[in-house]
């Protein structure tokens, strides 16, 4: 056998080491490394029309303007960070106001919550 052949064996032989995993924590910053200063640029306010008001109450869901480069899962982070709030699901419209980012929350209360803490209700 050649040497590079013995080595191709040893190579295939050996067990491959799996990487270790890291554990998930709520409470933990996200891996993205997105600074407060980041995150509010990119949600710019709330948005609240008689419309929203009713999606606060019915299905969870806060509505904010954000940046137009802003990707679904920049907005997710994003509020996590400036809010502390866990979000499950971002759905993104472009309107004449601008961007905006309809977000429905983790917890059960999680809109009415936040929507209570920035003054909104």
């Amino acid at each position: 056998m050649s040497e590079d052949t013995t080595t191709k064996a040893t190579a295939a032989a050996e067990p491959k080491k799996e990487a270790p995993k890291k554990e998930e924590n709520a409470t933990a910053a996200p891996t993205s490394g997105m600074t407060a200063d980041e995150a509010t640029a990119l949600i710019i306010a709330p948005y609240v029309t008689e419309k929203t008001f009713n999606q606060i109450e019915k299905e969870n869901k806060l509505a904010f303007i954000v940046a137009e480069r802003a990707s679904k899962k920049e907005i997710m982070e994003a509020i996590q960070i400036l809010y502390e709030a866990e979000a499950t699901e971002v759905n993104t419209a472009r309107t004449i106001r601008g961007k905006k980012a309809f977000v429905r929350f983790k917890a059960p209360e999680g809109a009415r919550e936040l929507a209570t803490k920035l003054g909104l209700v």
